[in-house]
């Protein structure tokens, strides 16, 4: 779920349980739960972030500077990106040969989008047949500062780029939530018990896209 508070937009995920009052928690990697009573209502939820919007906002901000501070990319034959999961030599993903840093980037960007148009290509048949539902109007690989993946009303999804250096499971968790929209396009009960029919893991996809988005990037 997401709202906005100030100009920002604050995405959370909502943990049901036996408990008597909403909590909201923000972790290391800047993942922000509300925690909340089985019987707690939409709006009730959305009150109680609202009104931690600014500690949450004040904490983020402090998370992206530590892991602005540790963000480094060298673009050599040595240097590493991740790819799938794993930490691999910019020279194992693209020639390297005699090219200027400039080229390297737009190379291994290159790089990243066709894979991860192809992975995804294949994946997403998959999952469109387990959960039964009709292909996307559309299925397109973009570049992305805020989203993984996204649905339109009108059954045009998208998938970030970045996605290609994500393990595959995680990619999996993506596209299976992209095609649930086409559902449900809210983030309801609904919708979650769908995404746990087919992946009941899931929290864990998201808490890895949590910890380590800021570090799958060019």
């Amino acid at each position: 779920m997401k709202i906005k508070i100030d100009n920002n937009v604050i995405e959370y995920n909502v943990q049901y349980g036996h408990r008597t009052k909403i909590t909201i928690h923000m972790d290391a990697a800047g993942l922000v739960t509300a925690k909340v009573p089985n019987d707690a209502s939409e709006q009730s939820i959305i009150r109680a972030v609202q009104q931690q919007g600014k500690w949450i906002l004040e904490k983020s901000r402090q998370i992206a500077l530590v892991q602005e501070a540790h963000h480094t990319r060298e673009y050599e034959e040595e240097g590493k990106f991740l790819y799938l999961g794993k930490e691999c030599s910019l020279n194992e993903l693209i020639e390297t040969h005699e090219l200027q840093e400039e080229e390297l980037q737009k190379n291994l960007k290159k790089f990243y989008f066709a894979n991860a148009k192809k992975i995804v290509g294949e994946r997403i048949k998959v999952f469109q047949s387990e959960l039964g539902v009709k292909p996307p109007k559309s299925v397109e690989i973009v570049e992305s500062n805020t989203k993984w993946g996204s649905c339109s009303a009108d059954k045009k999804i998208t998938f970030n780029y970045r996605l290609a250096m994500a393990p595959i499971e995680v990619i999996d968790y993506v596209i299976i939530h992209e095609l649930c929209h086409l559902m449900h396009m809210n983030h309801d009960r609904s919708f979650w018990r769908r995404v746990g029919s087919i992946m009941p893991d899931y929290k864990e996809k998201e808490e890895y896209l949590a910890r380590n988005g800021r570090s799958m990037t060019l």
